[in-house]
């Protein structure tokens, strides 16, 4: 029991940390779209993913080996994300007003706990549930002390939902096959899928132009955004996350999500000067008291199934 307790808290560690590099990565994305298009960007980004998992796999620093295993399932949750997701949710930013793009990407945590159990058999807890909506409320509160710029357009909105859709099925896909590839397997095809298809767009957007390509990284601070995004948001981030859902169930990882606008906060007022307020700060409160909650409400009913077994079989 002591080596699954371990294993647990190793899962929970690497969605926090996880989570918390996707918080900045809005930050890092605003600095290197102020240089770059974002297909440029994105193909920047998993490019620089990719080689680094490559040269990881090559010198042998972490194990990756597919050979007679089904590579389908991996190509699908490459399709989901980052293809799939990063356009609906670029897109849906770009045609909806921030306050109701930021309402819709808060859906995930809940539009993957409720799926997980008829799919997964992983039912939360009405405990779980109660903390679960606490966090999102705490997003959603966020995003109505933001301003909301855009109009929100029907073309906005169903990208929106093709994004949740899109990060819902990729969350249950990769837990799916959790037991058949490893956490570095499962990301190193996502990097790999990310980086020829955004590779592809950002080519067909300069025109073949490889000057023209490559212009934004002779900037200093659009490579360190990049290298940011590449190395931590993507290889990082997504590993990590990919580790998580290996050892926890889908509601203990995805409430995760919420943090990062927590983080996105946080960043936004301390590195770029953006207004913060106490109400603010309540919200981001909220998030993080429905993170714990959901991590504990977990630990209660494992408790009690170890206590008496009987009741729960």
């Amino acid at each position: 029991m002591t080596g699954d307790n371990n294993q647990e808290t190793k899962a929970l560690i690497a969605a926090l940390i996880g989570h918390t590099f996707w918080g900045f990565s809005f930050m890092a994305s605003r600095v290197g779209l102020d240089v770059a298009h974002m297909f440029v960007l994105l193909s920047h980004r998993f490019l620089i993913a990719f080689f680094l998992m490559f040269l990881m796999a090559a010198f042998h620093v972490v194990k990756f080996n597919i050979k007679g295993k089904r590579i389908l399932p991996l190509l699908f949750l490459g399709l989901m994300e980052p293809i799939v997701y990063f356009i609906g949710e670029q897109y849906g930013i770009l045609h909806s007003n921030t306050i109701f793009s930021g309402v819709m990407i808060a859906m995930i945590p809940i539009a993957c706990t409720l799926s997980a159990g008829p799919l997964l058999n992983e039912y939360p807890t009405k405990l779980q549930l109660v903390f679960s909506a606490l966090s999102v409320a705490g997003v959603i509160g966020v995003g109505l002390l933001s301003r909301g710029s855009g109009v929100l357009e029907f073309g906005g909105l169903v990208a929106l939902i093709v994004a949740v859709l899109a990060a819902v099925i990729y969350t249950l896909s990769s837990r799916k096959v959790s037991n058949e590839y490893s956490a570095f397997e499962r990301t190193f095809i996502m990097m790999l899928c990310g980086a020829v298809f955004f590779t592809s767009l950002a080519v067909f957007h300069v025109k073949g132009n490889f000057t023209e390509y490559i212009k934004p990284l002779s900037n200093t601070n659009y490579l360190l955004a990049i290298l940011f995004l590449g190395v931590f948001c993507s290889v990082g981030s997504y590993f990590l996350n990919a580790y998580a859902l290996t050892y926890i169930t889908v509601a203990r990882e995805t409430v995760f999500a919420n943090l990062t606008t927590a983080v996105s906060v946080f960043a936004g007022a301390i590195f770029l000067n953006e207004p913060f307020s106490l109400l603010g700060l309540l919200f981001c409160a909220m998030i993080l008291i429905g993170i714990y909650g959901v991590q504990m409400a977990a630990r209660k009913q494992q408790q009690a199934v170890e206590e008496s077994p009987e009741d729960f079989y």
